[in-house]
């Protein structure tokens, strides 16, 4: 997973949209033939290496990825980490639409960013979301796991899980596994959405890549 530093004019929202939905996926995860869970993914190879969350695939017999212009394939688990929520995929082909990724690090609080996936499942897919980098370094827990989040105000939901945030240079800077939600109590929680830092995930995919 190469991480490219940024570089250029910021881009609008359309434009940053044009560039990289086309390598947004939808993963529909499968069990026992009957839909197991809903989610995105992106692709970050020309011939098919796909980086989405591991909670969207833990459980499944198989996975199925479909493009936005309605091309499917069936995926191949290559890795997956349950502590830091990574999965890597791989589909084949070539020449697919990929998105580049950029450097974490490199990110203040405020920054623009842009978030795009799939909410509620595939009738919402293509959904786009903006905002803004709320906080850096934030420590939250997944599933008993401690991780180190980027927070962003980008409008997230179920389904948005393993799609990008990305920067305003169309860049993308991680990937979204996570809301703060309470289903015990009336408390609606607002804006407060979480994405794995591409700095993680360059260190789980490659590894991952190399050794399953």
């Amino acid at each position: 997973l190469t991480l490219a530093p940024a570089e250029g004019a910021e881009l609008t929202l359309q434009e940053i949209y044009e560039r990289v939905s086309p390598a947004v996926v939808g993963i529909t995860a499968l069990r026992e033939g009957a839909e197991y869970s809903w989610g995105t993914g992106v692709v970050f190879t020309p011939d098919g290496y796909i980086i989405t969350n591991t909670h969207i695939i833990t459980g499944c017999d198989a996975a199925r990825v479909v493009f936005m212009n309605g091309e499917e394939y069936e995926a191949l688990l290559i890795g997956e980490d349950s502590v830091s929520d990574i999965a890597v995929l791989k589909i084949e082909g070539e020449d697919f639409p990929y998105a580049e990724f950029g450097d974490s690090d490199a990110l203040s609080v405020g920054d623009s960013v842009a978030a795009i996936g799939n909410p509620l499942g595939e009738e919402y897919a293509g959904t786009m979301t903006n905002g803004i980098v709320s906080a850096i370094n934030r420590n939250v827990s997944n599933n008993g796991h401690p991780m180190t989040l980027l927070q962003t105000n980008a409008a997230l939901n179920e389904g948005n899980s393993g799609g990008p945030l990305v920067n305003a240079c169309g860049q993308v800077i991680g990937i979204t596994n996570m809301k703060m939600v309470n289903y015990l109590s009336d408390v609606i929680y607002e804006g407060i959405g979480f994405a794995i830092p591409t700095a993680t995930l360059k260190a789980v995919a490659d590894q991952l890549m190399a050794t399953g």
